[in-house]
């Protein structure tokens, strides 16, 4: 592969195939709202292999390996059920404690892993983008997918236990709700991607932001209906919490699986258009944020 400059920041490289000339011309990007998906499709096979390299670095010299997708999840729950169900003895709609903090669980705990992978973009991989051209947007989407595979596991798990638990207790009772999980899910990985990259973005100029979202994302499950049902609270501070675009996410998810929990297809809607808000934004400053990024490193 050869390159040569064309002038206005301009590069072209040639690759030279049998019976053929290959071309990529790479320019500045001028204009932030510009997504080229074409060009994401065309980088499959590296968001591919990001994949690979994300799933087997971060279980690298590990006693227990993938297995902690299984075992994090089930203490997490066990911690709620004892703590919030037992303790603090919180309301959980009259579904067994267990499985009513495990599906809270399963979904934010994608969100959360999303997010938090996707704010380090920038910080994690300098020495990256300041030596090969690959479209920026190829490494916090291929966080999104390595995230997707622990989910799966996770999700399996999950639903190991409602079956148990649906032989054994009349109170679940799973419904074609939940043929709306791809939706949920999507929405679910939207969120954390689009907010992953708004912190990202600012993360280029304020390197402390960081080190604030494990912190802000522990508050931001307390203001989401994890530990406690939608329903526990008083009527006036429902409509105020389900503003909150995960809420009603995380409400559906455990209305289609348990049957009980507070549904409501207005604030679904809602909720998605603040995901695609949230996600546009996101998608704009990274743009904005990689063309300078380089040079404030």
């Amino acid at each position: 592969m050869t390159m040569r400059s064309v002038g206005d920041g301009k590069a072209e490289f040639y690759e030279l195939l049998p019976g053929r000339e290959h071309v990529t011309v790479i320019e500045p990007r001028a204009n932030p709202f510009r997504l080229d998906l074409r060009e994401l499709w065309n980088y499959r096979d590296l968001v591919l292999l990001l994949v690979r390299r994300d799933f087997v670095a971060q279980y690298k010299q590990t006693i227990l390996g993938p297995a902690w997708h299984i075992i994090q999840p089930l203490l997490t729950t066990l911690m709620f059920t004892i703590v919030f169900g037992k303790i603090a003895r919180l309301p959980t709609d009259g579904l067994p404690p267990f499985l009513f903090y495990m599906a809270g669980t399963v979904i934010w705990t994608y969100f959360a892993n999303v997010f938090t992978a996707t704010t380090g973009t920038f910080a994690h991989n300098a020495h990256i983008f300041g030596k090969v051209y690959f479209p920026r947007l190829v490494m916090p989407l291929a966080t999104l997918v390595s995230r997707l595979i622990a989910f799966a596991i996770q999700f399996a798990v999950f639903l190991g236990i409602l079956a148990y638990f649906a032989v054994t207790d009349a109170a679940v009772q799973p419904n074609l709700w939940v043929l709306l999980t791809p939706v949920l899910l999507m929405m679910m990985a939207a969120i954390g991607l689009g907010g992953g990259l708004i912190v990202a973005a600012f993360t280029t100029r304020y390197r402390d932001l960081v080190v604030l979202v494990s912190f802000g994302v522990q508050l931001l499950m307390f203001a989401t209906p994890i530990i406690y049902p939608l329903s526990s609270l008083p009527a006036r501070w429902q409509f105020w919490a389900s503003l909150n675009p995960i809420a009603p996410v995380v409400e559906a998810f455990r209305y289609a699986y348990l049957g009980q929990g507070t549904l409501s297809v207005g604030m679904l809607l809602l909720s998605a258009l603040v995901v695609v808000l949230i996600l546009s934004a996101g998608v704009v400053l990274f743009n904005t944020a990689e063309r300078t990024f380089v040079d404030t490193v």
